[in-house]
């Protein structure tokens, strides 16, 4: 009997910044990783978009980064035009390392606006930056918000991260938060039915070479042994997590085990 290979997921992956980017995506695609290809901003996703018409597991992911909102915030219109060609929506958020309250505040009026213009849709599903920022960040998407959304590299707190997994959001995880003591506490604390796996190459380094899906057999395996599960069993889980997630109406499982 032929067992059926777990599809790998990427969730959280910049492909337009990668320097062979249309090479790299013939090995994806090669490979078969379902891979969210985020943007940082709504001038530039024409791109990958292009490529996803080339690639089916590629999926175009139309973003804002909350490092550019302040310089480039009318491109919000702009965003609000690719909603209709898309269901991916990222990168998105909050980040609060610069501490200047002009900037922050043009990053809660573009993640409002975002946040505005995805409700209307009711399925878009959005992957989230929150450095710094986790509990305005999850204030913002609220308890019933009318899509799914991805915490994408969490780094906050505990209070804030069970305030999330209250919400329903899924977080995605990387190399990055396996290697240390408090990104594997936080993954330990997260719902198994909620967790996916993403690489947020190239800003994530995996031998001092830019992350991309193809390194994603590795997250896997460390994450197994975090888990105590097989490379197959966490792979087909991460797979089912990621299928529900795509789903217009099934609920995420919340179970630990």
């Amino acid at each position: 009997m032929c067992r059926t290979v777990p599809t790998l997921i990427d969730s959280h992956f910049h492909l337009d910044l990668h320097p062979q980017a249309e090479e790299l995506a013939t090995r994806i695609q090669t490979q078969g990783t379902k891979t969210i290809a985020v943007t940082n901003a709504p001038s530039v996703f024409h791109y990958t978009y292009r490529l996803s018409k080339q690639y089916d597991v590629i999926l175009p992911a139309v973003g804002l980064h909350p490092e550019l909102a302040f310089e480039i915030q009318p491109e919000i219109s702009l965003l609000r035009k690719w909603l209709a060609k898309t269901r991916f929506v990222g990168e998105v958020g909050l980040d609060y390392v610069a501490a200047d309250k002009r900037n922050r505040s043009a990053q809660r009026a573009v993640f409002q606006g975002i946040l505005s213009a995805c409700a209307e849709y009711g399925d878009k599903i959005l992957t989230v930056h929150s450095r710094r920022s986790s509990a305005d960040v999850i204030a913002a998407i609220g308890a019933n918000y009318p899509g799914k959304v991805i915490l994408h590299w969490y780094s906050g707190n505990n209070r804030d991260l069970d305030k999330g997994i209250e919400y329903g959001c899924y977080f995605s995880i990387n190399s990055a938060m396996l290697k240390s003591t408090r990104g594997r506490n936080l993954i330990e604390r997260i719902p198994r039915g909620r967790i996916l796996t993403e690489t947020d190459g190239p800003f994530v380094q995996v031998r001092s070479c830019p992350a991309s899906p193809l390194h994603l057999p590795e997250t896997v395996r460390s994450l197994a042994v975090l888990w105590g599960k097989s490379e197959a069993q966490t792979a087909t889980m991460i797979s089912r997590n990621f299928s529900v997630l795509l789903s217009r109406f099934a609920t995420s499982d919340t179970q630990s085990h």
